[in-house]
């Protein structure tokens, strides 16, 4: 099922995505919702981001051919990072290419999001907290983050550097999904979760022996080989297979 998140007459509503119809909720995906009777075109609606998060939880060093495109050796543990919601961007919003910036990246990345409240759940158990999966660009000040490790937060902080949607799909299997990355159609980025250090199960209970993660919370996965560099009025493409695509345009700051 793929789950959407809308503003529709100024109400924002959860729906099922059938094609190009949506079913609207009463209710919301984390607690009892109530499917309405007639059906929306996804045209009169504007998809917003899918969840409203407390946190964004981020893995960094994931891919094994990321891993050596980095020339790092392979983590003993997920590499954990935070971004702030506040860096949210929904499909078809704009990046906005910041004054500071000299070179900023795309990564695209498979978004996990929490249904219930997880704390101390061992791996075996983690994905009964998990709602389903999305797409994720984690843009990235490439290169603040080269120049100083400890100024990552802030590369990848700055607002609209997190783009996120366009909806939330069930029933996935997130260790086996496809996962591409197209900047102004040419591919960039082309690899499958399966080809990852660490699992979304081991992931999950990892970052939950940390954190408690809230209902909403977002974990994103790490991003394949390829990342490069985008400049104001490219278009980039983030496709998660058995999700969609979240396209997203660059542009100046004012």
């Amino acid at each position: 099922m793929k789950i959407g998140r809308f503003l529709y007459n100024e109400n924002i509503l959860y729906g099922r995505v059938e094609g190009k119809v949506v079913h609207l909720w009463e209710g919301d995906p984390f607690s009892e919702y109530r499917e309405r009777q007639q059906t929306i075109p996804l045209s009169r609606l504007k998809v917003l981001i899918p969840v409203t998060p407390s946190k964004i939880v981020c893995v960094g060093q994931n891919y094994r051919e990321h891993i050596r495109e980095l020339g790092v050796p392979v983590p003993e543990n997920p590499v954990i990072f935070l971004k702030p919601p506040s860096c949210l961007i929904g499909p078809n919003e704009s990046i906005i290419y910041p004054v500071q910036a000299a070179r900023v990246d795309y990564e695209g990345e498979l978004a996990l999001v929490i249904k219930k409240t997880m704390k101390n759940i061992p791996p075996e158990e983690a994905f009964r907290f998990l709602l389903g999966v999305s797409c994720f660009n984690d843009v990235t000040e490439r290169s603040m983050s080269q120049k100083d490790p400890f100024l990552l937060t802030l590369s990848k902080g700055f607002d609209t550097f997190g783009a996120f949607g366009p909806y939330l799909a069930t029933g996935l299997d997130p260790d086996n999904l496809r996962i591409r990355t197209y900047l102004n159609g040419d591919l960039r980025q082309d690899d499958t979760t399966a080809s990852c250090v660490f699992g979304a199960k081991r992931i999950l209970s990892f970052v939950s022996t940390f954190m408690t993660l809230l209902p909403g919370d977002v974990v994103i996965t790490g991003t394949p080989k390829g990342i490069g560099p985008m400049k104001p009025g490219d278009r980039v493409e983030v496709e998660v297979e058995g999700v969609g695509i979240l396209t997203n345009t660059v542009r100046s700051s004012p």
